[in-house]
């Protein structure tokens, strides 16, 4: 079986105290990149100093240098960092791309299992593993919940062509929430499995790179405004997110970023038939379960997905 040739891009800021446990499981894969383009976004800690010396090392790995600005921007500064990377090289020279955070540890097979599996399905067109964090108490590993209906933002593998069919990335937070559901509406299928295998470990928990935990949850508030998500089903993620650290005080930033964002008026994702897609899928989910919901629409979603290949 050809699996073919994979490019990955890695924005990176100030992750020294993680990213050499990136590169190192990187360089541990059963199939290599052809190429991984690591753009350093301003670090000012000891991270370009790190990719330097791997890059001196092995030649497939390639670093760009930004200037600092100032900050951490979660969202359109890491999308902002990822394009500079990805216009680095041709896309077309390979046949799957990956946007890969510098803060997680993959197992050995990991691309290679992402690949078995699309070949498998050329409907798949974004997919990955799960996420588990470190428990900071029990040292146990613990599920970052992500939902089977979407790939991880954190290591994001597409096939370049729904990658450029889907027209990329948003530049805006919640971009890895958009992508997903603009592929579902061009018939492709996003998913994510649990495999043990294909779990790999997020250093630093989801929703927590920026000022901690609350500013993520606030952040998802926005994120759902501006994605086009409808109260109700924000109420559901609301309640879901009780189940999660920090309990009730994680829900109440949520639905205050949520809340916010509708009084200030913020700007929403200007396309109106994917906000009507997203709402009419996510009352499905409400009313049937996301599991269930996502089934019956992939399964109606074929026949779009079949007009295009022709």
């Amino acid at each position: 079986m050809d699996l073919k040739r994979y490019a990955l891009i890695s924005p990176c800021r100030n992750e020294g105290k993680f990213l050499a446990k990136t590169v190192d499981s990187v360089l541990a894969q059963s199939i290599l990149p052809a190429v991984w383009v690591i753009v350093d976004d301003g670090s000012t800690d000891n991270s370009p100093e790190i990719l330097a010396e791997y890059a001196k090392n092995h030649s497939f790995i390639k670093v760009i240098s930004r200037v600092d600005r100032g900050e951490r921007k979660v969202g359109p500064g890491v999308i902002d960092a990822f394009y500079e990377g990805l216009e680095s090289i041709d896309i077309n020279d390979y046949d799957y791309l990956c946007k890969l955070d510098t803060d997680l540890i993959l197992p050995k097979a990991y691309f290679e299992g992402l690949m078995t599996k699309m070949h498998e399905n050329p409907r798949i067109g974004a997919c990955s593993g799960k996420p588990y964090y470190v428990h900071p108490l029990s040292g146990s590993m613990v599920s970052e919940f992500c939902g089977d209906e979407a790939a991880v933002g954190a290591s994001k593998f597409y096939r370049t062509s729904s990658f450029k069919e889907m027209g990329g990335f948003v530049r805006e937070v919640f971009w890895d929430a958009i992508d997903g559901h603009k592929l579902r509406m061009l018939g492709w299928i996003a998913i994510s499995w649990d495999d043990l295998d294909l779990r790999f470990t997020h250093l630093r928990p989801m929703g927590s790179s920026q000022k901690g935990i609350l500013t993520g949850r606030v952040r998802h508030g926005f994120g759902s405004h501006f994605m086009g998500s409808s109260y109700i089903y924000v109420i559901a993620a609301c309640i879901n997110a009780l189940l999660r650290r920090p309990v009730l005080l994680g829900s109440v930033a949520i639905w205050y970023g949520f809340i916010r964002s509708k009084v200030k008026a913020l700007p929403q994702y200007d396309d109106l038939e994917f906000r009507a897609f997203l709402r009419a899928y996510q009352f499905d989910c409400l009313r049937r379960g996301k599991a269930e919901a996502t089934r019956r629409l992939d399964e109606k979603q074929q026949v779009i997905w079949g007009r295009r290949r022709n």
